[in-house]
C-alpha cells in the first residue's frame, strides 16, 4: 500500500441473515490522506454498512482494515477513536438540554476530584472552535441553536477527540443553502489541514461541488472509483442505478383550474401546546403543484397534520372543494378525494407487521368492492394488490406476506399506489422522496407529475431544494410557522429561496 493512504478496507463482507441481504460482498474501498471522498449508491447498495464497519457500528464477517499503513481490528467506536476515526451521523447524537461545551467536552470534561471546571470547559471548546473556523458560543443549550450549528458541534466532537479521518453521513440533509455552502468550507478547510474526510451522500451536485473523488456502490459491491474532474452527475447516476436514469423531471406548465383547497389563517399548535402554525392562508388550484419549502422544524409537519386531520386546529379554516373540512374526521377527508402522502412511511404510512394486501386497503376496507356487510371480499383485495405492485413496479413483493424486508424505495412505491389510486382530487406530499435512492426518487416525481397532470392539486412539502425546483409551479417558503412569501416558480433562485427560508423578510414592492 503506498503511503499516502489513510483507508484501505479490503475484501470486506456483510451478511445479515435476518434480512437476507449481503450488504457488502468482498468490497475494497481506498481513501487517501487530505482528501474528500464521496461514497455513493442507492438505498440498500451498502454504504452505510462499509462504513459502520469501519467506525465499529457493525462487526464484519470477513475482510481487514488498514488505518494509515496499520492493520487494525474495530469492533466498537471506542476503537475507531483510538484509531482516529469521527462520524457525523445523519442523526445528530447530541443532548437538548446540555450546553454545547458540554456536549462537546461529554466524557472527557476537565476537571479535579470529580469536579468539572465548566469555565476551563467552555475555554477549551471556544479555542477549539476558533482554531477551525467553526466559531460557536460553548454556553449556548443545544435545544435553542439552529441546525446547521447542530451539526458544526458534532463535528467539533469528533476535532476534539483528534480524529484524523471524519465520516459524515448525509450531512446536508436538513441544512439551507447557505449552511450548506458554509459547510463545504468547513470541509475543504479540514482537508486542508490534512484530514480524511470520506462524505456519504445521495446528492451528487455536492459531490461535483466539494469532493476530490467519488466511489460508487451497488448491490453491495463496489462498482467504480473515479476522480471527481473525470465524471458527469449524469455519469454517477447511471453507475448507481445500472441503467440510464432521468435526472429532471419533464414536464409541460401547469394550466391549473379552480381552487381545491383553501387555508384561511390557519392556527396550529404543536405536541406540547406551542404554537407552531401561524395564521397561515394559501390556495391551491387543481393541475398545480405548490411546493412548501423551508427547514425541517418550521411547522410544515404541523400544517400537514391539521390539513389531514391528524392535528387540531385552534383557529382558522380549511376548505375542500369548498366545503369547510377544519373539524372533519380523516376518513371524511378522504371521502371528499384528499390523499396524503406522509413524511414517515415506516410509522405513519405503513404497518410492517401487517401483509402488503393489508396495507393497501388500509384506508378504504369498508367500503366495495373490498367489504360487503362488514366481510372482506379477499378476491378483490387480492387484484387490487396485484395491480398495485404491477402498476408501481414493486419490486420482491409477495401478495399475502408482511413487507417488513421491501427497500425504502419499494415501501414509498406501496403507500404511492394506495394514496393515488381512485384520482384523488388533493394529494398531500409531504417529503415524499426522503431517504429513496436516484432511481425511486425518478419514480415518485414522475408518478407525482402525473397525476397534475390528470388535474389533481398537489400540496408538496419538502426539504430538498432540488425538488422544490423540479417539480414545483408555485413555491411558499415557510420559515418559524409562517409563510414568509409565495412565488412562480420562474421567478424564484437558490439565493433567494435560501434566504426566505432563514427568516430573511422579502423588500416592500
Amino acid at each position: 500500500m503506498t503511503p499516502d493512504i489513510a483507508i484501505n478496507m479490503r475484501e470486506v463482507r456483510k451478511y445479515f441473515p435476518s434480512s437476507d441481504v449481503l450488504a457488502a460482498d468482498d468490497v475494497d474501498f481506498q481513501v487517501r490522506k487530505g482528501e474528500i471522498h464521496a461514497l455513493v449508491g442507492e438505498n440498500g447498495a451498502g454504504k452505510t454498512t462499509l462504513m459502520n464497519i469501519l467506525y465499529g457500528l457493525v462487526r464484519a464477517d470477513h475482510g481487514d482494515v488498514q488505518v494509515n499503513g496499520e492493520t487494525v481490528h474495530i469492533h466498537h467506536p471506542n476503537d475507531a477513536i483510538r484509531a482516529g476515526i469521527g462520524m457525523v451521523h445523519q442523526h445528530f447524537k447530541l443532548i437538548p438540554s446540555f450546553t454545547i461545551a458540554e456536549n462537546v467536552m461529554l466524557g472527557i470534561e476537565p476537571g479535579q476530584m470529580g469536579f468539572i471546571n465548566a469555565g476551563e470547559e467552555a475555554q477549551a471548546v471556544e479555542d477549539l472552535g476558533e482554531n477551525f473556523g467553526l466559531p460557536v458560543d460553548p454556553n449556548a443549550v443545544v435545544a435553542d441553536i439552529s441546525v446547521g450549528m447542530q451539526q458544526r458541534v458534532e463535528i467539533l466532537k469528533t476535532l476534539q477527540r483528534d480524529a484524523r479521518i471524519l465520516v459524515l453521513d448525509e450531512p446536508t440533509a436538513v441544512l439551507t443553502p447557505q449552511e450548506v455552502r458554509e459547510l463545504y468550507n468547513v470541509i475543504r478547510q479540514l482537508a486542508a489541514d490534512g484530514r480524511t474526510i470520506v462524505l456519504i451522500t445521495h446528492k451528487l451536485v455536492e459531490v461535483k461541488a466539494v469532493a476530490d473523488r467519488v466511489s460508487v456502490m451497488r448491490n453491495g459491491r463496489m462498482i467504480a472509483t473515479h476522480d471527481v474532474a473525470d465524471v458527469s452527475i449524469r455519469d454517477m447516476a447511471n453507475l448507481m442505478v445500472g441503467r440510464e436514469v432521468v435526472l429532471r423531471v419533464d414536464k409541460e406548465k401547469a394550466s391549473p383550474k379552480d381552487p381545491v383547497l383553501e387555508i384561511k389563517n390557519l392556527l396550529v399548535a404543536s405536541a406540547g401546546g406551542i404554537p407552531a402554525v401561524f395564521g397561515v392562508s394559501l390556495d391551491l388550484r387543481a393541475g398545480e403543484i405548490l411546493g412548501i419549502a423551508g427547514v425541517s422544524g418550521n411547522g410544515q409537519t404541523e400544517l400537514v397534520e391539521a390539513l389531514c386531520g391528524l392535528r387540531a386546529v385552534e383557529g382558522g379554516s380549511v376548505l375542500l372543494g369548498g366545503e369547510d373540512v377544519t373539524l372533519s374526521t380523516v376518513r371524511a377527508r378522504r371521502q371528499r378525494g384528499m390523499a396524503h402522502i406522509p413524511e414517515d412511511r415506516m410509522h405513519m404510512g405503513l404497518n410492517l407487521r401487517t401483509s402488503l394486501d393489508e396495507n393497501l386497503i388500509v384506508t378504504v376496507y369498508q367500503r366495495s368492492p373490498w367489504s360487503e356487510r362488514g366481510i372482506f371480499r379477499f378476491r378483490a383485495i387480492r387484484e387490487f394488490a396485484q395491480r398495485i405492485v404491477r402498476s408501481f413496479n414493486v419490486r420482491s413483493a409477495r401478495l399475502g406476506e408482511e413487507i417488513h424486508t421491501l427497500s425504502g424505495g419499494n415501501l414509498q412505491k406501496l403507500v404511492l399506489g394506495r394514496e393515488l389510486d381512485g384520482h384523488p382530487g388533493l394529494i398531500v406530499a409531504n417529503q415524499p422522496t426522503r431517504g429513496l435512492d436516484i432511481g425511486s426518487i425518478e419514480f415518485v416525481h414522475k408518478t407525482l407529475v402525473e397525476a397534475r397532470d390528470a388535474g389533481a392539486a398537489i400540496l408538496l412539502v419538502s426539504v430538498e431544494l432540488d425538488e422544490i425546483f423540479s417539480l414545483s409551479d408555485r413555491v411558499a417558503i415557510m420559515f418559524e410557522g409562517r409563510i414568509m412569501a409565495v412565488h412562480d416558480i420562474e421567478d424564484l433562485d437558490e439565493e433567494s429561496i435560501g434566504l426566505l427560508m432563514a427568516g430573511h423578510q422579502e423588500p416592500e414592492p
